[in-house]
This record gives C-alpha cells, sequence and structure tokens, in this order.
C-alpha cells in the first residue's frame, strides 16, 4: 500500500539505560515530582522502544503526549496507568531484562562467529557454563566451560544487584536457525541465534536482474470462462501472453484469504490470515472433483447459474458477495464428494493435511466464525482462548475449508511450476498487517497487540494522520516465540514467488502506532529489531532462490535505505515520485538495485498523472528530457507517445526490473484504489478495461511491451558481456 508516513531522519538511539554503566536507585518516599514522573515515562517507553517524538515533513519536532506514551505501553503489557506508576514500572523493566541470561534472539552475519552476551549476577559462586546448541539439520552438540573464562564486557548495579556481561563466542555456524541452551547454576535460559548471509538472493527469476513483466490485480481479470473476476487460470493465461513478448514476471495484489460474505472485507490488505490462500480464485471448473461431479456439472450447467455467471461477466465492478456465494454452491459439493469418495485424491488431501496440520485449526476457525455470525472477539471466553468444540461448527463447513485451501495450494502450485518452467515468476505481495477478527490474531493472540493500530502520522495529504485498523507485532514478543509466525509467512509466499514485494518495508523498522480509541494524531512510533527481520529474509530468500522487493514510498529515513543497500533489497522507483521539475533533467537516475514502474495500484494511472504534467505545463519539460535520452523523436503533449517514451526510458535503465501496469498500456484513467476512501470510490473492485481474450487484439499494447524486451534484452547482453570482458 502507498502511504506517507513522517519518520525522523535519523535512527533510534539505543536505550541509554541499557547501554552503559547505570545504577537504578529507589526514590525513597514514594512521591515523585511532575518533572521526575515525567522523565521516568520518556525512559520507560525508551526501554520499550517508544519513541517519544518524531520529526514530520515540515522538519518539525512533534513529541508525543503523556496519553498516547502511557496508551502505547499499556497497550504493550506494561503495567501502567499514568505517569505516576512510570517510576515503578522502569525498575520492574529493567529487573526483568537483567536477570534474563541473555536475549532471546541473537544474528551471525556472512559466516562469522556468534557473539552471546550473558548477564550474570557477580554475586553468583564460580560455576561451571553449561552449553547446548542444537544446529539445523546436524545435531545437538554440549560443552561446558569454567564461567571465569569468559571476558566480562561491563558492569551495572540494578537496585544494589551487580551484574556483569560477560561475552562468549560460537563458532562459525552454516546459515540457518540454531537453538543455543544455557545454565548456570540452575539459571537457564535459551535463544535463536540466525546465521545468514549478509545480503539476500538477488536474481530475479534467473535472468540476472535485467527483467520485466506486467502488474493487474488478480480480481481485476476477466476471461470468456471466468466467474466474474479473474482466477489462478486467467493468470496463467497472462503469463503466457506476456512470455510471447518476452516477459518474466506476472505482479498481483495480495491473494490471501478473506471474508468475502459476514463480515465482508475484500481489502487484499486486510486478509483473514498471511497463511492461507483466498478460494476467490479457484479455477472450479479445472478442479478434478468439479470434472467427476455430475451434481456440480448439472449445477453448472442448469440456465439460471449461467444467467448468474452472465450477469457477474457483464458488470464492470467486481461483486464479491455474490461472486463468492456462485463458486461456494459448486465448490461444496466438490467437497462433499472428495470426503464421500475415499479415492487417491481423497488421500492426497489426508496426506497434505498431516504435513500441513495448522490448516485443519484454520478450517475450525473458519467454520466456527460462520456458524456464529461474528467475528471472534466477541465469542464465549473458551472459544477466544482456542477451543473450538464439534458444537461450535458446522463440521461441512470445516471441510469445506480444508478442501479449498488444498485446491489453491494446488493451483496455486501447479501454476508457480508453469511459469518456473517457461523461465517466468509470480510477483507476489506480503501486506503488512491482518484483519483484527481474522485467523492470525486469533490463532496467535500472544503476539499481536489487540490495543493499537498501525497507521501514520499527520502530513498534508491527510491532516489527521492514518489508522488502518491492523493490530501490530508486538516487537518483544515476537523474538521470544523466535520469529515463528513472521518465518511461516515468508515461507508461504515464497514457495510460489519469484519475487516477493514486502508492504510498507520501513515497518521492519518502526511502525506508527495509534491506540485503540484515540485518532490517529495520537499516535507514536514503536521499534522492531531490523536486523534479525534482515537476517530472516535473507535465509528464506536463499532456500527459496526468490527475490524481495522493499516497498519503500514516501517519505524514508536514510538509515532504512542504508539498511536495504547492506542487505540487497531492492526498492522502488516510482517515475512520478522522481520527476524534479527541471528543465536539464526532469527525472532523477533510476538506481540498479530497484524495481521500476510507472504508478502502483494506489495511484492515478499514467494517464491521469499526464493530463495534470500538461496542465501545469511539465509536459515539455519531461518529454525534452526523454528526447534527449532518445526516446522520444521530439517533445510531446501526445499521451500514448509519452508513455512509450517512459517506458522505453525505464527499460533502458540500470533497474534489475521493471513493471508494467496493465493498464497503462490502453490509457486507462481511473485507479484501483484510492487511499483514504471506502464508499465514496469501488477500491478493489474496477475490472480492467480489456478481457484475456481482448488482449492479443491490442496492438499498440503489444507493441509497447516487444520495445521494452528488446530493449531489456540488449542492456542484459551489455551487462553480460561486459563481465566477459572483466574476466578476460
Amino acid at each position: 500500500m502507498l502511504r506517507r508516513e513522517i519518520i525522523k531522519s535519523s535512527p533510534a538511539r539505543e536505550n541509554s539505560l541499557l547501554s552503559r554503566k547505570s545504577s537504578i536507585k529507589r526514590t525513597g518516599s514514594g512521591f515523585m515530582s511532575e518533572a521526575n514522573e515525567n522523565r521516568a515515562l520518556l525512559n520507560l517507553a525508551a526501554l520499550h522502544g517508544v519513541e517519544s517524538s518524531y520529526i514530520d515533513t515540515a522538519g518539525q519536532e512533534r513529541k508525543a503526549g503523556v496519553h498516547s506514551l502511557v496508551s502505547v505501553l499499556r497497550a504493550l503489557g506494561v503495567p501502567v496507568e499514568g505517569p505516576e506508576d512510570a517510576g515503578d514500572a522502569l525498575r520492574e523493566g529493567i529487573e526483568k531484562h537483567w536477570r534474563r541470561l541473555c536475549d532471546p534472539v541473537a544474528v551471525a552475519w556472512g559466516g562469522r562467529p556468534a557473539v552471546i552476551k550473558l548477564r550474570i549476577p557477580l554475586k553468583l559462586p564460580e560455576v561451571r557454563l553449561e552449553c547446548s546448541l542444537e544446529i539445523e539439520g546436524e545435531g545437538i552438540f554440549r560443552w561446558d566451560r569454567a564461567l571465569s573464562s569468559l571476558p566480562c564486557v561491563k558492569e551495572f548495579n540494578v537496585e544494589g544487584n551487580h551484574f556483569g556481561v560477560r561475552r562468549m563466542e560460537l563458532p562459525p555456524l552454516p546459515p540457518g536457525y540454531h537453538r543455543l541452551a544455557v545454565n548456570i547454576g540452575g539459571i537457564i535460559s535459551s535463544m535463536l541465534i540466525i546465521s545468514a548471509p549478509r545480503r539476500l538472493y538477488g536474481d530475479m527469476a534467473g535472468a540476472g536482474g535485467k527483467i520485466w513483466g506486467v502488474f493487474i490485480p488478480l480480481y481485476a481479470l476477466s476471461s470468456d470462462r471466468s466467474w466474474g473476476a479473474g482466477d489462478f487460470s486467467d493468470l496463467d493465461e497472462l503469463l503466457q501472453w506476456i512470455s510471447q513478448k518476452g516477459g518474466d514476471i506476472a505482479g498481483t495484489l495480495p491473494l490471501l484469504a478473506a471474508y468475502l460474505d459476514d463480515p465482508l472485507e475484500p481489502s487484499p490488505y486486510s486478509p483473514v490470515s498471511r497463511l492461507f490462500w483466498n478460494e476467490f480464485y479457484l479455477d472450479v471448473t479445472g478442479l478434478d472433483e468439479f470434472k467427476e461431479s455430475p451434481e456440480a456439472i448439472s449445477l453448472f450447467n442448469s440456465a439460471l447459474f449461467q444467467e448468474e455467471l452472465a450477469a457477474l461477466r457483464e458488470s464492470s465492478l467486481v461483486d464479491y458477495r455474490q461472486a463468492m456465494a456462485v463458486k461456494r454452491r459448486v465448490l461444496e459439493l466438490c467437497a462433499g464428494k472428495i470426503f464421500t469418495e475415499k479415492g487417491r485424491r481423497r488421500q492426497l488431501l489426508g496426506r497434505w493435511a498431516d504435513e500441513n496440520p495448522e490448516v485443519k485449526c484454520y478450517a475450525r476457525f473458519r467454520a466456527a466464525v460462520e456458524k456464529s455470525k461474528s467475528g471472534w472477539n466477541a465469542w464465549p471466553e473458551a472459544m477466544r482462548e482456542g477451543t473450538i468444540k464439534g458444537r461450535d461448527l458446522d463440521p461441512a463447513v470445516e471441510r469445506y475449508h480444508l478442501y479449498v485451501q488444498w485446491a489453491a495450494a494446488e493451483q496455486l502450485g501447479e501454476l508457480a511450476r508453469k511459469a518456473r518452467g517457461r523461465g517466468q515468476g509470480l510477483y507476489l505481495d506480503l501486506p503488512l498487517g491482518v484483519h483484527i477478527e481474522g485467523y492470525d490474531t486469533w490463532r496467535e493472540r500472544e503476539i499481536f497487540v489487540p490495543g493499537a493500530s498501525t497507521g501514520a502520522p499527520p502530513d498534508p495529504l491527510c491532516a489527521g494522520g492514518q489508522d488502518w485498523e491492523l493490530p501490530p507485532l508486538h516487537p518483544e514478543r515476537i523474538r521470544e516465540q523466535s520469529y515463528r509466525y513472521y518465518i511461516n509467512c515468508i515461507r508461504n509466499h515464497l514457495q510460489y514467488a519469484g519475487i516477493l514485494r514486502l508492504d510498507h518495508v520501513m515497518g521492519l523498522h518502526r511502525l506508527f502506532w495509534v491506540p485503540r480509541g484515540m485518532p490517529a494524531s495520537g499516535g507514536v512510533y514503536v521499534r522492531y529489531r531490523a536486523e534479525e527481520f534482515y537476517a530472516i529474509l535473507s535465509i528464506e530468500s536463499h532456500r527459496h532462490r526468490s527475490a524481495i522487493v522493499g516497498e519503500d514510498l514516501g517519505v524514508v529515513p536514510g538509515y532504512v535505505r542504508k539498511a536495504m543497500s547492506r542487505h540487497g533489497v531492492p526498492g522502488m522507483y516510482v517515475l512520478p515520485f522522481e520527476y524534479t521539475g527541471e528543465s536539464d533533467k526532469a527525472l532523477r537516475d533510476v538506481p540498479a538495485n530497484a524495481l521500476s514502474c510507472l504508478n502502483t495500484h494506489d495511484m492515478r494511472p499514467f494517464a491521469s498523472f499526464w493530463e495534470e504534467m500538461r496542465e501545469n505545463g511539465g509536459d515539455f519539460k519531461l518529454t525534452s528530457f526523454l528526447h534527449k535520452k532518445g526516446w522520444l523523436s521530439s517533445p510531446t503533449g501526445d499521451a500514448m507517445k509519452a508513455l512509450r517514451g517512459c517506458l522505453a526510458h525505464l527499460a533502458a535503465s540500470a533497474s534489475k526490473a521493471v513493471l508494467v501496469n496493465l493498464e497503462d498500456l490502453w490509457l486507462a484513467r481511473e485507479p484501483q484504489n484510492v487511499p483514504g476512501t471506502r464508499d465514496q470510490y469501488p477500491n478493489w473492485r474496477r475490472k480492467a478495461g480489456y478481457s484475456m481474450g481482448e488482449l492479443s487484439g491490442l496492438r499498440e499494447a503489444g507493441s509497447i511491451l516487444k520495445k521494452i524486451d528488446l530493449i531489456r534484452k540488449s542492456r542484459r547482453k551489455v551487462k553480460c558481456a561486459g563481465r566477459i570482458r572483466q574476466k578476460n
């Protein structure tokens, strides 16, 4: 999602209370002055990664209000009701930190030794340190040594208790997730050690990076055989079509599970789960169960059913509720067939479900939601806490959700395999968060923060700020969980994706939290452990041989882009944002480590952008620049010629990938989503102006794509030739 975000110009400081020798003592009186209370509150916020101020787009410091700080701290689980509680909560937090032998996670980069810092009470008698290291895929190794053999690098006095920080260095570890357990005199702690290549896998689609493709939301595709919205077979047909033009990738919006009845939330950025897929995109007629079910075929061929399909196809907007209801009637027959006839397919489903046990829990959850007709936060306590019994659901609905997830895994897997066989890849999108009443927030209650939601602070485009109504992940509890949920989300996508786009990549570093019940203007920033996220992304990208792109649009702090560059994460170059208005150089240079495009789903298509350029006199500057570059015969006000010139410029650039909005090829004018709107605009519903069958007849579109391919491949050859010359 494209969002404008206010950020600081420098990275957050390390908490000074824990990064230097310090002494924390009680006041003794039980009373603190208002100044001391506020100072304690600021220190408490810093201890928990809550930033007490930020710099807005005007360069002014905006300080967080006391109520905002208290509310976010309380959402984090800190025992504080007001600033008067900050002193006690601060002492408790510091003591808790020092009583843990080690942090829950450590990162070792590039095969270097992992350095572990152990917090040891100095009054502890001379004991031996017992260690157990489980190396992923290799077994468990145990050893012990005298504690005094470890160098003490710092000493701290916490409430009269003296601690020393001792440094232990492990041997270099292979890339992977390893577990270290330490036992010092009966004090036991464990941690995850992530050993990762410093840079992520960087070869996009196996083509050296000089690739191109098209983007279109899958729901916006249509064909003579689809049921009112695009499906996985339509996406395969699109990939085949661009393959004929030389294209490497097809990109779309998130394809994750959604509520499409009651409740109804079609936004792809508010999914029920980031672990499961949306059966809305199944090609029903491609299922074996459909082909072998007389009941399903009879229903499909009935006059009334065909009339319903015709109405869905003819509509210019996607009707999610009706389209899903129509599709589900047939899918339920398919599910009924496979569960009543114990053949080979039933065995395959059973084996898949046993290998993916989480899907069974997901199916029960969805069935319980449908029976209760409410979100899980309104359920009885036992159900909220995770206990769903037989009486809480309809078994047929549970079987339905199990079946459609298996079917989605089959069709999406086959789609990815066929694309890879042609040398192509899928460009998938991982949303920032999930629906507050979704499966993930129920299943992973301990790591989501229900008392806040993510958003963006006030800026000139949105004076009141933005509340995206997505519960954030708890920065420390995800570490204590060893990032299990996050790793599973990444793996779920990379098993199919050649390229994965991370929505709002700044969220790896920090997120703007809006306390529940407060306006977005009252939000504050909360920090995360970015290096631990990058380490996970590095391991998974290399294991799946998939590239990862970070959506870094809007105002981005320098330290975020430095981290992205350090770890080889391409950002995005979106041409309208790079227009300078200068006569001699109308566009900024395209970085090599970037995915370049003309717009995103949150922006106006090129034709609308071009109209504004003409109104403001920018068309001459831009096309003069393109003319000097050799991509236009002369400056022009013609939208199609300008489109060709802009795309040629991107194609000739050093960027790793060029992504073309399919709708720009016929100069569509309306965006797929208008941020900040709901009923005022048909977000996530607008179909493309041409069907899959009509694309082959668009000669201008085909000509543009052929030109892009010619330019990209010529640049690829130049790059390869340069490498050969360097070797010689």
